[in-house]
Protein backbone atom coordinates (compact mmCIF):
# COMPACT_ATOMS: atom_id res chain seq x y z
CA UNK A 1 0.00 0.00 0.00
CA UNK A 2 1.28 3.48 -0.85
CA UNK A 3 2.23 5.77 1.99
CA UNK A 4 0.45 9.13 2.35
CA UNK A 5 3.66 10.81 1.24
CA UNK A 6 3.75 8.78 -1.97
CA UNK A 7 0.11 9.59 -2.70
CA UNK A 8 0.80 13.29 -2.23
CA UNK A 9 4.03 13.37 -4.27
CA UNK A 10 2.53 13.41 -7.78
CA UNK A 11 -0.01 16.18 -7.12
CA UNK A 12 2.62 18.27 -5.34
CA UNK A 13 5.13 17.86 -8.14
CA UNK A 14 2.41 18.64 -10.66
CA UNK A 15 1.47 21.83 -8.82
CA UNK A 16 5.09 22.98 -8.63
CA UNK A 17 5.61 22.40 -12.34
CA UNK A 18 2.32 24.10 -13.18
CA UNK A 19 3.21 27.20 -11.14
CA UNK A 20 6.69 27.27 -12.63
CA UNK A 21 5.31 26.95 -16.16
CA UNK A 22 3.10 30.01 -15.65
CA UNK A 23 6.07 32.26 -14.93
CA UNK A 24 7.72 34.70 -17.33
CA UNK A 25 10.44 33.49 -19.62
CA UNK A 26 9.09 29.97 -20.07
CA UNK A 27 10.48 28.63 -23.30
CA UNK A 28 8.69 26.18 -25.51
CA UNK A 29 6.55 25.91 -28.51
CA UNK A 30 2.90 25.10 -28.88
CA UNK A 31 0.59 22.23 -29.67
CA UNK A 32 -2.44 22.84 -31.86
CA UNK A 33 -4.91 20.03 -31.17
CA UNK A 34 -7.73 21.15 -33.43
CA UNK A 35 -9.55 23.89 -31.50
CA UNK A 36 -7.23 23.53 -28.49
CA UNK A 37 -3.99 25.42 -28.19
CA UNK A 38 -1.27 24.55 -25.66
CA UNK A 39 1.60 27.00 -25.39
CA UNK A 40 4.93 26.91 -23.59
CA UNK A 41 5.67 23.18 -23.79
CA UNK A 42 9.23 21.96 -24.26
CA UNK A 43 8.47 18.75 -26.11
CA UNK A 44 12.11 17.66 -26.06
CA UNK A 45 11.84 17.26 -22.26
CA UNK A 46 9.11 14.67 -22.72
CA UNK A 47 11.19 12.69 -25.18
CA UNK A 48 14.31 12.86 -23.03
CA UNK A 49 12.39 11.69 -19.96
CA UNK A 50 10.89 8.75 -21.82
CA UNK A 51 14.16 7.78 -23.48
CA UNK A 52 15.80 7.67 -20.04
CA UNK A 53 13.33 5.00 -18.85
CA UNK A 54 12.32 3.24 -22.05
CA UNK A 55 14.66 0.26 -21.84
CA UNK A 56 13.85 -0.34 -18.17
CA UNK A 57 10.08 -0.11 -18.64
CA UNK A 58 9.96 -2.12 -21.86
CA UNK A 59 11.83 -5.01 -20.23
CA UNK A 60 9.09 -5.09 -17.56
CA UNK A 61 6.42 -5.57 -20.24
CA UNK A 62 5.89 -9.31 -20.63
CA UNK A 63 2.88 -9.04 -22.96
CA UNK A 64 4.27 -8.32 -26.39
CA UNK A 65 1.22 -9.52 -28.32
CA UNK A 66 -0.97 -6.60 -27.19
CA UNK A 67 -0.78 -2.93 -28.09
CA UNK A 68 -3.02 -0.45 -26.27
CA UNK A 69 -2.46 2.60 -28.46
CA UNK A 70 -3.43 0.86 -31.70
CA UNK A 71 -4.14 2.21 -35.15
CA UNK A 72 -7.86 2.55 -34.61
CA UNK A 73 -7.13 4.82 -31.66
CA UNK A 74 -4.53 7.18 -33.15
CA UNK A 75 -4.60 6.83 -36.93
CA UNK A 76 -6.48 9.33 -39.11
CA UNK A 77 -7.56 11.48 -36.16
CA UNK A 78 -9.00 14.71 -37.49
CA UNK A 79 -7.73 18.00 -36.13
CA UNK A 80 -11.14 18.59 -34.59
CA UNK A 81 -11.09 15.20 -32.81
CA UNK A 82 -7.52 15.63 -31.55
CA UNK A 83 -8.42 18.04 -28.73
CA UNK A 84 -10.95 15.68 -27.21
CA UNK A 85 -8.83 12.57 -27.71
CA UNK A 86 -5.65 14.03 -26.21
CA UNK A 87 -7.65 15.33 -23.26
CA UNK A 88 -9.11 11.86 -22.60
CA UNK A 89 -5.75 10.11 -23.03
CA UNK A 90 -3.81 12.50 -20.80
CA UNK A 91 -6.51 12.33 -18.12
CA UNK A 92 -6.35 8.55 -18.25
CA UNK A 93 -2.56 8.46 -18.09
CA UNK A 94 -2.50 10.82 -15.12
CA UNK A 95 -5.39 9.30 -13.16
CA UNK A 96 -4.82 5.65 -13.93
CA UNK A 97 -1.30 4.98 -15.15
CA UNK A 98 0.96 7.52 -13.44
CA UNK A 99 -1.08 7.61 -10.24
CA UNK A 100 -0.77 3.83 -9.83
CA UNK A 101 2.73 3.33 -11.26
CA UNK A 102 4.55 5.29 -8.57
CA UNK A 103 5.61 2.22 -6.56
CA UNK A 104 7.05 0.50 -9.62
CA UNK A 105 8.82 3.69 -10.68
CA UNK A 106 10.39 3.94 -7.21
CA UNK A 107 11.46 0.29 -7.28
CA UNK A 108 12.94 0.70 -10.76
CA UNK A 109 14.67 3.94 -9.67
CA UNK A 110 13.15 5.98 -12.48
CA UNK A 111 11.26 8.54 -10.40
CA UNK A 112 12.91 11.60 -11.95
CA UNK A 113 11.88 10.73 -15.50
CA UNK A 114 8.53 9.38 -14.34
CA UNK A 115 7.84 12.68 -12.57
CA UNK A 116 8.94 14.73 -15.56
CA UNK A 117 6.50 12.88 -17.79
CA UNK A 118 3.63 13.07 -15.31
CA UNK A 119 4.23 16.73 -14.56
CA UNK A 120 4.41 17.69 -18.22
CA UNK A 121 1.23 15.75 -18.96
CA UNK A 122 -0.42 17.71 -16.13
CA UNK A 123 0.77 21.02 -17.57
CA UNK A 124 -0.39 20.14 -21.09
CA UNK A 125 -3.78 19.04 -19.78
CA UNK A 126 -4.17 22.20 -17.68
CA UNK A 127 -3.39 24.37 -20.70
CA UNK A 128 -5.71 22.66 -23.19
CA UNK A 129 -7.80 25.68 -24.05
CA UNK A 130 -10.16 25.73 -27.01
CA UNK A 131 -9.68 28.69 -29.33
CA UNK A 132 -13.35 28.55 -30.15
CA UNK A 133 -16.27 27.10 -28.33
CA UNK A 134 -17.78 25.27 -31.32
CA UNK A 135 -18.13 21.75 -29.99
CA UNK A 136 -19.67 19.37 -32.46
CA UNK A 137 -21.24 16.35 -30.79
CA UNK A 138 -20.24 13.93 -33.58
CA UNK A 139 -16.58 14.95 -33.25
CA UNK A 140 -16.61 14.45 -29.47
CA UNK A 141 -18.34 11.07 -29.91
CA UNK A 142 -15.80 9.92 -32.50
CA UNK A 143 -12.93 10.84 -30.16
CA UNK A 144 -14.74 9.14 -27.28
CA UNK A 145 -15.11 5.91 -29.30
CA UNK A 146 -11.38 5.96 -30.07
CA UNK A 147 -10.59 6.42 -26.39
CA UNK A 148 -12.92 3.57 -25.42
CA UNK A 149 -10.98 1.21 -27.74
CA UNK A 150 -7.82 2.11 -25.82
CA UNK A 151 -9.47 1.83 -22.41
CA UNK A 152 -11.11 -1.48 -23.34
CA UNK A 153 -7.75 -2.98 -24.30
CA UNK A 154 -6.28 -1.66 -21.03
CA UNK A 155 -9.05 -3.22 -18.94
CA UNK A 156 -8.56 -6.64 -20.55
CA UNK A 157 -5.12 -6.93 -18.97
CA UNK A 158 -4.14 -7.48 -15.36
CA UNK A 159 -3.91 -4.07 -13.63
CA UNK A 160 -0.13 -4.03 -13.14
CA UNK A 161 0.55 -5.47 -16.59
CA UNK A 162 -1.75 -2.87 -18.14
CA UNK A 163 -0.02 -0.01 -16.30
CA UNK A 164 3.39 -1.24 -17.39
CA UNK A 165 2.16 -1.67 -20.97
CA UNK A 166 0.63 1.82 -21.03
CA UNK A 167 3.75 3.41 -19.52
CA UNK A 168 5.88 1.58 -22.07
CA UNK A 169 3.71 3.00 -24.86
CA UNK A 170 4.28 6.63 -23.92
CA UNK A 171 6.53 6.87 -26.98
CA UNK A 172 3.57 5.97 -29.22
CA UNK A 173 1.53 8.72 -27.56
CA UNK A 174 4.40 11.22 -27.89
CA UNK A 175 4.88 10.35 -31.55
CA UNK A 176 1.19 10.98 -32.19
CA UNK A 177 1.22 14.23 -30.17
CA UNK A 178 4.29 15.40 -32.07
CA UNK A 179 2.16 15.70 -35.23
CA UNK A 180 0.36 18.58 -33.50
CA UNK A 181 3.52 20.32 -32.28
CA UNK A 182 4.20 23.69 -33.86
CA UNK A 183 7.82 24.73 -34.24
Amino acid sequence: MDSPMQKAALPCLSLILFIWSQGPGVQGQEFQFGPCLVEGVVFQELWEAFQAVKDIVVTQDNITSVQLLRREVLQNVSDAESCYLVRALLNFYLNTVFKNYYRQAAELRILKSYSTLANNFTVILSKLQPRQENEVFSIRESARRRFLVFRGAFKQLDREAAQTKAFGEVDILLTWMQKFYQL
